[in-house]
């Protein structure tokens, strides 16, 4: 055996048992989740998650390695068919910053506001390095750029990006959205004509 592959077989071999471990801890880690649906791939072992109880996962949603996902004080729902580039930020929580006489660690007593669900809807797609922060809805079908900082919520189909993040464009026009509507998914949940306008006002 020469020298190549000796060390074709050492680089391989540690992302194999890696890959392995990840697979057993991704068992255990989806049976902790709120909910989580089918064919849903995870990295847990190089990912950080927290409140696994609030996290609701759809079918067929991809959460790379190097994922940070807070969600102890809040739910965090992501949808079916989302797919995020590397190192996605996700946190459903703020510390209090308005308490004196106590340092920001010590400031343990919540209020409703400093824990707000994040919810991200169906085939959304994040690119790498975004942030999305407490209180957040992505609307379905939405792009958000590499690198956004996401603080207010997006309509539909959107393509947003910045920090923080606004609606840089539209996917579709109405009908486009309409048209899709109709090929993706069942009547009962197709978004309506007037709902897609009142979400860009």
């Amino acid at each position: 055996m020469n020298v190549e592959k000796i060390l074709l077989i050492g680089i391989k071999l540690p992302l194999f048992f890696s890959y392995i471990y990840d697979k057993l801890l991704g068992v255990l880690y989806k049976k902790s989740m709120k909910y989580c649906g089918r064919e849903v791939y995870i990295r847990p072992s190089s990912s950080d998650f927290k409140g696994l109880e609030n996290l609701s996962i759809g079918d067929f949603t991809s959460i790379p390695k190097s994922s940070i996902i807070y969600c102890t004080g809040a739910e965090l729902r992501i949808g079916k068919k989302v797919i995020f580039g590397p190192r996605p930020t996700i946190i459903t929580g703020n510390h209090r910053i308005d308490v004196v006489g106590k340092y920001i660690i010590d400031s343990l007593d919540k209020l409703p506001e400093n824990d707000v669900s994040v919810i991200i809807e169906d085939d959304v797609w994040a690119g790498a390095n975004v942030t999305i922060l407490k209180g957040v809805t992505i609307g379905r079908g939405s792009v958000i750029a590499a690198g956004a900082v996401v603080t207010k919520s997006c309509p539909p189909y959107s393509i947003i990006g910045g920090i923080p993040a606004r609606v840089l464009r539209y996917r579709f026009t109405i009908d486009e959205i309409l048209k899709n509507e109709e090929i993706l998914y069942p009547q009962h949940e197709r978004l309506t004509k007037d709902a897609i306008e009142k979400s860009r006002i």
